[in-house]
């Protein structure tokens, strides 16, 4: 309703111009001029929009066949000028010397030839049977050709060189084995040490025969005869360890063994306490005629003094 009222009002019946909105100017920028130079300054050819421009070839200037491959050099006015090789045939246009006559007479001094010339010695050959056919000797292999050589019987270079170099292997294995030899060289027991190690033997050996007369008269458990068996062999071995020890008055002690090893040697079982000072690098001694003895240092009790240590001594006898 109020839109009918609008358009029936009388204002809008007469005509009325339309205001066109006016367009506010362009910007330009007050750099424009810089940026310009700069472009025209920093435009390189491959940079143009397009096509390069490259000068158009001419119609006469066309692409011909093989025009592309690659051409040898002219030759040179020298190599045409060298002779050719002298030839062994005549050329066919060479004419033989004529005229020329020899007095020599061919037939004497041919005949003279033969009588003093010496005759012609025949190929040796064989036969592979009595009317077989002729073959020639020396290519056949039945004519010592080989042992006949200047070098035969001589031994080669190679062979000579190999030998030395072996021989020259063989003294350095002997010269480092004689080093490492000398390295484990044993060293002689003492006397005093031979006799302090007796005295433990013996000392063990009446320890364990003091036990041994502490045992009860009557043995009727399975403990009790073990223990007596254990002591009755721990008796035997120190006393045939005592027997060995002062049969053979020369012991040498090795080097090299660990300590506290123990190995099957020549001698006898011997479980010992004594109280001699070793030497630090005991750790194996060799009686002499092949019977060993070997031990571990350890200390054995807990009032050590510091005269010295005691020490227990294994020793092993292998049959």
């Amino acid at each position: 309703m109020a839109a009918q009222c609008v358009q029936n009002n009388i204002d809008n019946l007469l005509p009325r111009l339309e205001e066109k909105p006016v367009k506010p100017p362009r910007y330009i920028s007050t750099f424009r001029p810089s940026v310009k130079c700069e472009a025209a300054k920093n435009k390189a050819q491959c940079k143009t929009m397009g096509p390069a421009k490259v000068a158009v070839p001419t119609p006469n200037n066309f692409l011909q066949k093989h025009s592309k491959e690659p051409k040898l050099p002219a030759k040179k006015k020298e190599q045409d000028s060298k002779k050719l090789p002298a030839l062994s045939v005549p050329r066919r246009t060479d004419r033989p010397v004529m005229g020329i006559q020899s007095k020599k007479n061919f037939i004497n001094t041919n005949a003279v030839a033969a009588i003093k010339g010496l005759p012609k010695k025949p190929q040796p050959i064989y036969v592979d049977r009595r009317q077989g056919d002729k073959y020639l000797l020396e290519p056949s292999g039945l004519v010592p050709k080989y042992i006949k050589k200047k070098d035969y019987g001589i031994t080669p270079k190679y062979v000579t060189q190999r030998n030395e170099e072996t021989k020259r292997a063989q003294e350095e294995y002997e010269a480092r084995i004689l080093e490492d030899l000398k390295k484990r060289a044993m060293k002689r027991l003492s006397d005093d040490e031979r006799r302090s190690l007796l005295q433990g033997l013996k000392k063990n050996w009446e320890e364990v025969y003091h036990e041994f007369q502490g045992l009860p008269v009557q043995i009727d458990t399975v403990p009790k005869k073990l223990h007596k068996e254990k002591l009755e062999l721990q008796m035997k071995q120190l006393e045939h360890d005592i027997e060995v020890i002062e049969k053979h008055k020369v012991i040498y002690i090795a080097n090299e063994l660990s300590s506290g090893s123990m190995v099957g040697i020549q001698g006898a079982t011997i479980a010992l306490k004594l109280n001699f000072p070793a030497p630090q690098d005991a750790n194996s001694a060799e009686i002499e005629g092949g019977e060993k003895l070997h031990s571990s240092l350890q200390c054995h009790s807990s009032t050590c003094c510091g005269t010295g240590v005691t020490k227990v001594l294994e020793c092993r006898e292998t049959a």
